[in-house]
Parts: structure tokens; C-alpha cells; sequence
């Protein structure tokens, strides 16, 4: 059983369209939105965003009161490094991610170990969606929480912007297919947990015209 689940950071894009900016050139230092799922018997970080382990065990207490140990997995959704960079404040953890994304972080990455393939469902409670379109391998987390189906979308959904206009971000593998992934998530969730961005409920997010 989920028991809830909480933002740890909120993420930022390092350009963002919605805000008048270009796509061309990077403004400021990119940080992907972490989040913490509690259940019974487990708690899962998706994301861990900061590369300094002491920032990243700073917000999870800042948030959440708890220490690194106390967390049981990590998940990846995808590897582009602001999505995994804080994985080793987390070393008693598993490491996870899904499919090809395992070999994709293990071959251009040096941490002190591997990552893991993660299992069909995690913790019998969470399913594995995925979401391609950001990049091709992408993953995304399904849970229900308190009668609410929620989805952690990671790059799927950039911010709250990007999801109601149906848009990629500049680097996105395919635009068409981040479309069409936005759309899935937009018939599947009551809430989604954007990959830079706070959190937003699907019906006050219409998608535009």
C-alpha cells in the first residue's frame, strides 16, 4: 500500500520557451524534480537531482526529515545525468532504472557501482510506464495514492507548460512521440509529477488549443 508520497526538489529547466526564452543557449544550471514514494515496508526516490551527496541528503531531511539510509531504492526514468547524479548519497540503496536506460547510465557514468535492472512492478505497488518521446528508453511510474492515480512522468513532462501545450523539450528524440506520451499521461492521471516542475492536477491543466 502507498502510503503518500512527497516533492523533494523542484526542478527548473535550464531554458524554458514558456518563459520567453530561446531554446538555443542554456541560462542557468538545470535541476530535475525528485520525488519520494512511501509505502509499506519501502521508500523509492525517483530522480536523485543534486550532484553533491551532502545537498542531496540536506533537501531529503529538509523535506522529509529522513537520512539517506532510509531510503530503499532508487529509480532513474531516464539518462540524462540531472536525473541520476545524486544516486551515490543514496549507497544502501538498490539502484534502479528500466530496460535500456541500465546499460545507457552504466556505460557513461562512474559510480561506485552499477545500476540495476528494476523489477516488473516495484514493490508490488508501482508499475513502469513507458513513456518515450524525451528519449526513446524513457520510463515513468504509476501509482495510486489516496484514491488518486498519480503519475512521476520524470522528462515525459517537462513543467505544467510544456504539458498543456503537448510539446517536447528542444532535445527531445522525437517530438511526435512526446506528444503522444503527453496525451497517454494526460488520460491516465489525475495527477503528474512533471520532471522540472512542482507537481499540477490533470483537470486544472486543460491542454491548449
Amino acid at each position: 500500500m502507498i502510503k503518500r508520497w512527497d516533492v523533494i526538489t523542484i526542478g527548473n529547466l535550464s531554458r524554458n520557451r514558456y518563459w520567453g526564452e530561446s531554446d538555443e543557449e542554456g541560462l542557468r544550471d538545470a535541476w530535475c524534480t525528485s520525488t519520494l514514494v512511501s509505502g509499506d515496508g519501502f521508500r523509492l526516490l525517483v530522480d536523485p537531482s543534486l550532484k553533491d551527496p551532502e545537498a542531496m541528503a540536506h533537501e531529503l531531511d529538509r523535506r522529509t526529515g529522513l537520512k539517506p539510509d532510509a531510503i530503499s531504492a532508487v529509480f532513474v526514468t531516464h539518462h540524462h545525468g540531472d536525473h541520476h547524479w545524486g544516486v551515490e548519497a543514496f549507497p544502501q540503496a538498490e539502484w534502479w532504472a528500466a530496460g535500456e536506460v541500465v546499460a545507457l547510465i552504466n556505460e557513461n557514468s562512474s559510480y561506485s557501482r552499477p545500476v540495476q535492472p528494476a523489477p516488473p512492478r516495484l514493490f508490488d505497488e508501482i508499475e513502469l510506464l513507458h513513456t518515450p518521446g524525451h528519449t526513446a528508453e524513457h520510463h515513468s511510474l504509476l501509482l495510486v495514492c489516496d484514491g488518486q492515480t498519480v503519475v512521476i512522468a520524470g522528462d515525459a513532462v517537462m513543467t505544467r507548460d510544456f504539458y498543456a501545450h503537448r510539446q517536447g523539450y528542444f532535445n527531445s528524440v522525437s517530438f511526435d512521440t512526446a506528444a503522444e506520451t503527453i496525451d497517454a499521461i494526460g488520460r491516465t492521471a489525475d495527477v503528474v509529477v512533471p520532471g522540472h516542475d512542482n507537481y499540477f492536477l490533470v483537470e486544472l491543466t486543460p491542454f491548449a488549443e
